[in-house]
């Protein structure tokens, strides 16, 4: 995990399948991720080691945002439905060991968004699949149906997506837009967001790409303050009482002449664009502010 964070740095960018295969432990080449399977249990280990979720493309059935259930949790399938098959048996083991697992989430084809330390916390049988805690809550104890217990399932909801969804967005987004910024096409990924078109606090506010735009810090800002508003034709819209400002070359060359203009990059696959009902919905706001 330690190696991970430095070849991710610090967890804010994907790795690739190819990334994966460097890692050595005492030397030896020593696999982090199943190419083949989603559950990694080594030879060398009682328990697994990692978890995949492949990547699903937009449409495609099962997307990731539905893994997150209403208590805030993640639920991951078993291999198959024999309770006793090898790999279940490794996950039950990590999770009577309380091991910490990596969990490796498809971000696009070969590519992989590391989420670590998560812990399985429970098994639901009947539904064939483990509970996953990606927050470190899973050993705080609550007593059922209380009102901390209301709060904590609040809070672990709150903070799983925000630690799922969001780097995981941020990759998807990134990757669809070759790390450019929409707006000025700002090439710097240490400067850029992946914007939410419809707010992710709303409750259509998912973290899918059609819901994102790569913008850099400034015009990231702007969106969400409204200085700046994007139409469902892709055209940059500033607002009126900025364009007869005079202040410095950010104002002018980052902003006003951005009026009228075209986003400068997109999606170059069309089912990934930003959907155009939400930004009407998005410019209807600009608009009224």
């Amino acid at each position: 995990m330690a190696w991970l964070t430095v070849r991710s740095n610090d967890g804010a960018d994907p790795l690739s399948s190819e990334d994966l295969l460097d890692f050595r432990f005492n030397g030896e080449e020593f696999r982090l991720r199943d190419r083949q399977r989603g559950i990694r249990k080594p030879r060398q280990l009682r328990s697994a080691l990692s978890l995949t979720t492949v990547y699903r493309p937009e449409g495609a059935n099962r997307p990731y945002e539905d893994a997150i259930h209403s208590d805030g949790r993640v639920r991951y399938k078993w291999r198959g439905t024999n309770p006793l098959h090898a790999e279940n048996r490794a996950l039950r083991e990590a999770m009577r060991q309380q091991k910490p697992l990596i969990w490796f989430h498809g971000v696009g084809d070969g590519y992989y968004q590391a989420i670590y330390p998560v812990f399985l916390v429970a098994e639901e049988p009947e539904l064939q699949q483990f509970v996953v805690a990606t927050d470190g809550t899973q050993d705080i104890p609550v007593a059922p149906a209380s009102v901390a217990e209301e709060a904590l399932r609040r809070y672990v909801e709150r903070t799983t997506l925000a630690r799922v969804h969001q780097p995981v967005f941020r990759s998807m987004v990134m990757r669809a837009y070759e790390t450019r910024c929409a707006v000025c096409e700002l090439k710097h990924g240490q400067l850029l967001d992946a914007a939410h078109i419809t707010p992710d606090s709303h409750a259509e506010g998912i973290a899918a790409v059609t819901n994102g735009l790569a913008l850099c810090k400034i015009h990231h800002s702007a969106f969400d303050a409204r200085i700046l508003g994007i139409d469902p034709n892709y055209t940059v819209h500033i607002r009126p009482d900025l364009l007869d400002e005079i202040d410095g070359p950010m104002l002018r060359y980052g902003l006003q002449e951005r009026h009228g203009q075209q986003l400068m990059a997109l999606p170059k696959l069309r089912s990934e664009r930003p959907d155009r009902q939400r930004l009407e919905h998005s410019f209807e706001r600009f608009r009224a502010g």
